[in-house]
């Protein structure tokens, strides 16, 4: 991956997101888009669209979420210690002992989710999952005043991982489900800003995705799309301890996942598919027999319907501090689908 790519996705994985508080991410999103956007907009909702040659046929809408999973604070008890609830799927499992910070109007707060050291914990004790409502951020405060002076009621709050490089290709951060989406599609729109462009693009990167995809909702309403992909995250099922008979099979390293099923428009997952195979680009197939729980699910139903596919980056530990991917899938996945962006034109019919 170039060097500008890298600082890109490290700029954007390390913005704090919690769906409803994307501001900071889309910033970065909007920046890089005025470079090689005809024009950039941002709706109320947040979202910000990156349009490349509006008055182009068919209208096509590109999707990626930039909205992370985390906490806000609902609680500040008289010692100073901050209770909080989820934003998005949190796996109470493996937040006791993570460093957090939160995110005030003054700026971050650092802070522990503690817990009882193992040494006090009875044996049934260590058996069970507190509850998160039951655990709490010590942020190093003596009093409840002096923790209000620092953070306010309805602050979100995010883990505090940055991006790291494994073995190999392999890199580690927080937050690529779905950062990863928005880079996704500012990549392309730089990769086609200097091709001719038939279509009108409409690079989206949605918020609130983690709590209904409510952006994608009104972004897709708006735009009124004739096609529409979502670029997303998919589980790698490469590690141990998962049923492949279940979940299929995922590979990291293994290219780009698309998708069949309900979801996708037959013709449009075909014409994937197909552009792959011609250009060798690495791709992987996952069935899925329902709708999916991505912004493809909501832009495939706006209005009278969108021919919608779902194109996705192989990712181990999903909705953790520590999800890993492959340089090498979102390689796959920037040149798939700007391939596809400069080959669609009108008169392609996705009528099954």
């Amino acid at each position: 991956m170039e060097k500008e790519s890298f600082q890109l996705l490290t700029d954007l994985v390390q913005a704090p997101s919690p769906s409803g508080f994307e501001e900071p991410v889309q910033k970065v999103v909007r920046k890089e888009m005025e470079k090689f956007a005809d024009e950039v907009k941002t709706d109320v909702h947040g979202n910000v669209m990156g349009i490349k040659n509006p008055q182009g046929k068919p209208r096509l809408m590109l999707a990626g979420h930039c909205d992370e999973i985390g906490f806000m604070v609902k609680y500040i008890d008289e010692k100073g210690f901050i209770f909080f609830s989820s934003i998005g799927g949190v796996d109470a499992h493996i937040t006791p002992g993570k460093r957090v910070q939160i995110h005030t109007h003054k700026g971050p707060v650092l802070g522990v989710i503690g817990r009882k050291a193992i040494h006090m914990l009875k044996e049934e004790e260590r058996k069970k999952v507190v509850e998160l409502s039951q655990q709490w951020i010590d942020i190093g405060a003596k009093d409840k005043k002096e923790a209000e002076k620092m953070v306010s009621i309805g602050d979100p709050i995010t883990f505090w991982d940055r991006l790291e490089r494994l073995a190999g290709e392999l890199v580690v951060s927080r937050g690529f489900d779905d950062k990863v989406g928005a880079f996704v599609i500012c990549e392309v729109l730089k990769r086609i800003s200097d091709k001719p462009v038939r279509a009108a693009v409409f690079a989206t990167s949605t918020v609130q995705e983690e709590i209904g995809s409510r952006g994608a909702h009104t972004a897709a309403y708006a735009i009124n799309p004739q096609v529409g992909i979502a670029v997303e995250v998919d589980l790698a099922t490469d590690h141990p301890d998962v049923d492949k008979k279940r979940e299929g099979e995922i590979l990291l390293g293994k290219g780009v996942v698309l998708f069949r099923g309900a979801n996708i428009n037959p013709k449009l997952g075909e014409m994937l598919i197909k552009i792959a195979q011609e250009r060798g680009i690495p791709y992987q197939l996952a069935g899925v027999s329902a709708a999916t729980p991505t912004d493809a699910n909501v832009i495939q139903l706006n209005r009278a319907g969108v021919a919608t596919a779902l194109m996705s980056v192989p990712l181990r530990y999903m909705h953790t501090p520590v999800e890993i991917l492959s340089l090498k899938d979102l390689e796959a996945t920037v040149k798939l689908l700007s391939a596809f962006v400069l080959e669609i034109k009108e008169g392609i019919s996705f009528i099954p």
